[in-house]
């Protein structure tokens, strides 16, 4: 039995969307099991709208929630009686509990994380890890880093590659991941005195699959597999993409409701532009797994929707059951012995 704990606050929508994703998740994975954390009344009032077995759901109540506006490591020490402290708490005492979702502050998430549940050995720091559709069907690109860590080291960067490769092959499949740098430029010499480092520390690293630089704009293309930056422009990209996506459906809605021409040609397209809508919207692909920590921590979107959390929940099974952390320990203890320090 895979358990997990569930984080039912800190987001838009919570705990409504929390717990509607929680039961889809549960619905699909015979093997999973929740703990939902939170405000006790508001958790059941939200469960009595809905049809569940009650037997794979158990509550622990939280009454306090940190707020995305405060300071993350005043927060997460100052309320220990928030739904995400208290689920951290549980996730650190109790070695049956596989791993926690949240949808919370990604500051206060990443603090806790690094705080109380730990890093895998040999880890410098853990790294936030989306995914984002290509235009390759079926392909999937990941993002290392994307907010756990503003300005990076040329050991994170480098570390980052590692740890993303080896979820994208563990975890979906891919064998042998086409790994980017990103860069104002594709050339070796492009970049900043910390790109050019890390790019020959990955261009000599035989355990990563490194194709070299990668221009922002190439991100969707699929061409690679995962992608490695520092946690700013990471997330600056991430969001440009997402923000651009939303726009774009905009701007075409707007212009098939300018002329009944455009509404008649429209209803010709109805099914193309629902397929393009579901393949640009983030909601469909979860969150971020945060690589590195000694359990599984997924963080999803604030304004994250049914769909879109119980593909986070779907994330920290799958982490899980693919046993990354034993061989991601095992790969870093290996490096360490090789170059006496990573």
């Amino acid at each position: 039995m895979v358990r997990i704990v569930i984080d039912c606050f800190g987001g838009d929508e919570s705990p409504r969307v929390n717990i509607e994703g929680s039961i889809d998740a549960l619905a699909k994975f015979k093997d999973l099991e929740l703990v939902l954390v939170g405000d006790e009344k508001k958790i059941r009032d939200e469960l009595a709208a809905q049809n569940y077995s009650s037997d794979r759901i158990s509550i622990v109540h939280a009454p306090d929630v940190i707020g995305c506006d405060e300071v993350p490591t005043i927060a997460v020490r100052t309320k220990k009686e928030s739904s995400l402290m208290t689920g951290i708490r549980l996730l650190r005492k109790d070695d049956t509990l596989s791993g926690l979702v949240s949808i919370g502050s990604t500051g206060a998430i990443v603090a806790a994380t690094t705080l109380f549940i730990g890093r895998v050995p040999g880890v410098v720091r853990p790294t936030l890890c989306p995914l984002l559709p290509t235009m390759k069907e079926g392909r999937i690109v990941g993002i290392c880093d994307s907010g756990a860590t503003v300005d990076c080291t040329p050991t994170q960067l480098y570390q980052y590659a590692i740890m993303g490769s080896l979820y994208m092959e563990k975890v979906f499949g891919v064998k042998s991941p086409k790994v980017a740098l990103l860069n104002v430029g594709v050339e070796e010499e492009k970049g900043d005195e910390l790109r050019r480092e890390v790019y020959g520390m990955l261009k000599n690293e035989p355990r990563v699959n490194f194709v070299g630089n990668m221009e922002g704009r190439d991100l969707l293309k699929g061409d690679v597999d995962l992608v490695v930056c520092d946690g700013f422009s990471g997330n600056v990209m991430c969001k440009t993409v997402e923000g651009t996506a939303i726009e774009m459906f905009r701007m075409i809605k707007k212009d098939i409701m300018s002329s009944l021409k455009n509404k008649i040609g429209a209803m010709f397209m109805k099914k193309m532009f629902a397929k393009e809508k579901a393949f640009l919207d983030y909601q469909n692909y979860g969150g971020s797994v945060l690589i590195g920590a000694t359990k599984v921590v997924v963080k999803g979107h604030g304004s994250s929707k049914r769909t879109s959390f119980a593909k986070c929940i779907e994330q920290a099974y799958m982490m899980e059951t693919g046993n990354l952390n034993p061989e991601l320990e095992k790969i870093l203890s290996e490096k360490k012995e090789d170059k006496g320090d990573v």
